[in-house]
This record gives structure tokens, sequence and C-alpha cells, in this order.
């Protein structure tokens, strides 16, 4: 398998985000991954594969509603196009096994979802209460340099609510976020670790299931591989009770109690996995609004890019994360406007 370096934006003008106390311990999140980590590079596409992209796209080309049960029924908005990028497509494509048809049906599913669900309208401060314990963190990168998404249900500190769920929602959108050119797919690391005011960190079956259909339906071949440790008894039989709910692809990507540094650089792995060197301490005034105001100038950033190159379905991924100049066309602005997309990107 052949990899690529990894990607940094050149000319990035993004703040440092690392902030640490007096002992050396961080408390926000890691810019980037370190300089030995590789993305592995992707297959080309097939002469058959290509053809079933280029109908797909076509197909988007000429969505112009979002159709929705709930009163939510409207034209296709700027974000919505921006979000049928070129990988995308590709995603769905993959996950329905190149039915393309399936992959079409699969998608317009979830512009519905995504609409009637509200994830765009979930904001931080309606999320903040869920965080507050650092039951959720997104931290360093893998070897990959996918996002490590840390779970700690062992921190639980709110009962059983949608809210819950819309947290996980609204932290794979930030994970997504962290995610650099040529990866789109995270790393997810779940410690069962108990506390003392906490013993059963299972969460419940029916929650569970909601969880996997958001996951499997709606974030297709986004996860590049999970990592969990110290799992109890308890939560071994959860495990078995949704096991038949789980894609099979997705249970060959799960990793029980192995040595975590095979995966993630010692560096960049929290300490509280075995083997991991990264001094961490969640402290909620400081990671959260550091965590919001990185993503905010991603999204910004990207937004830019994407009116710069004509606000067209199937852009690519790298191009909206400054990895590339040009877009999938020939940017519709004047020559000034290009020149400060060069540099921006």
């Amino acid at each position: 398998m052949s990899f690529l370096k990894t990607a940094v934006t050149p000319g990035s003008t993004e703040p440092s985000i690392l902030e640490k106390n007096d002992v050396g311990v961080l408390k926000t999140p890691l810019p980037a991954p370190a300089s030995t980590s590789q993305v592995p590079e992707k297959p080309t596409l097939t002469t058959q594969q290509q053809s079933k992209y280029d109908w797909l796209l076509k197909q988007a080309k000429g969505w112009t509603e979002v159709h929705s049960t709930a009163g939510k029924n409207g034209p296709l908005t700027d974000s919505e196009k921006m979000w049928l990028t070129k990988e995308c497509l590709l995603r769905y494509l993959r996950a329905t096994k190149w039915h393309e048809k399936e992959a079409e049906k699969r998608l317009l599913e979830t512009l519905t979802w995504r609409r009637e669900y509200g994830v765009e309208e979930l904001t931080p401060d309606q999320i903040s209460p869920e965080n507050a314990t650092g039951k959720q963190v997104i931290l360093g990168y893998d070897k990959h340099c996918r996002p490590c998404h840390y779970l700690n249900p062992g921190r639980q500190n709110t009962d059983v609510s949608p809210r819950q769920v819309q947290h996980l929602v609204f932290m794979l959108e930030r994970v997504i976020e962290h995610m650099p050119a040529q990866q789109e797919t995270l790393s997810l690391l779940i410690n069962f670790k108990q506390n003392k005011n906490r013993s059963n960190t299972a969460p419940g079956i029916g929650q569970g299931r909601e969880v996997l259909h958001i996951l499997q339906t709606h974030y297709p071949e986004r996860l590049g591989r999970a990592m969990i440790i110290n799992v109890p008894w308890v939560v071994w039989g959860f495990f078995k009770l949704i096991t038949p709910f789980i894609d099979p692809l997705t249970r060959e990507k799960l990793k029980f109690n192995e040595d975590m540094t095979q995966y993630v650089p010692k560096e960049q792995l929290w300490a509280e996995f075995a083997g991991g060197e990264l001094q961490f301490e969640y402290d909620h005034d400081i990671y959260w609004p550091a965590l919001q105001g990185v993503c905010a100038e991603r999204r910004a950033d990207r937004v830019r890019r994407w009116e710069a190159g004509g606000k067209q379905i199937g852009e690519t991924e790298d191009y909206l994360k400054g990895h590339e100049v040009q877009g999938v066309s020939s940017p519709v602005h004047s020559p000034e406007a290009n020149t400060q997309v060069a540099i921006t990107a």
C-alpha cells in the first residue's frame, strides 16, 4: 500500500490552539497530525466506477428540492449543495457497493434527515452541558492522519434524552471538520473506564440502536477504526446485543483492548490509554471555546473556497480544505479573487 505524507495547508493563518497549564498538561485540541503520519493513497476509480460516479453527479446537479414529511420541504440550500462533494457521492457509492440508484436514494434520504434532525442548527451553547465533563473529546490524530474522537462513557453527566444523541451528531460534524486534506475517515477511541459516580457505562439498547442507525445510514464510510478499552462484562453484553445490527465491514474495524500505539503515535495518544504520552486534561471552559473557534474558522475558509470555485455540486474536499488551488471548474470571480484564493489556500 502506498502512502501520502501528511497534508499541511500552505499559508494557513489559523491561530495556534495549543494551551497548556504550568506543568505542561494540554487543554486544547492538537492542530495537526504528527509529521510521521501518512494518509494511505486512494485507489484510482475504475472505468465502471467513474461512469457510475458521473451518473450520480448528473442526478445530484438536477436536484432542486429537499422533500420532507415534517414540514421542512424547500429548495436545496447552498450549505446542502456544498455538502454534496465528490467524495461524499463516492462514499455513498461505496456504501451501496456501487449501486448508483441506491446511492442516489440514500443521499436524498440523508439530505432529508439532516434537515429534519436540524444538524446545522445544533449550536455549541445548546450542546455544551452534555460535554461539561469531557465525555467526548476530539484530540490528536492516528498514524493515518485520522482525527481521534474519544468517547468516555464513565464521564456521563446527564440522563437519557434526545440531546445525548444530538451531542454525538454535533461532535461528529466537528471531527469531520478536523479531517486534514486527503483523509475522510476518523478514529473512534472508547474508554469504558468506570468512575466512582458511574459504574454502568453502557448505553441503553434503544439508544445504541438509534446511534448505530445514524452512523451507518447518514455517515457511511466515515469510520476508519474503532479502538475500545476497559470493557466490563455488562458492556460486552451490550456489544453482543447490538452486534446483529452492525454492518460486517464495520465489525472488522473494531479493536478491543489492543496496544493502541500500533495505530496512534505515542505523542498524540491520550495518556489514559496504555502507552500514550499525551498529557491532556479536560477543562470545559478552555477546551470547548477553543474547539468551536477552530471549527468556525475552518468552516468559513471552506465556504469562501466553495464560493470562489463557483458553488459546484461535486466539488473536491481537497480543494475546500486548501490542499488544491483549483476546484472542479474554473473560478467564476475576477483574477484578483482567484489570486486571493491561491494565497489563502
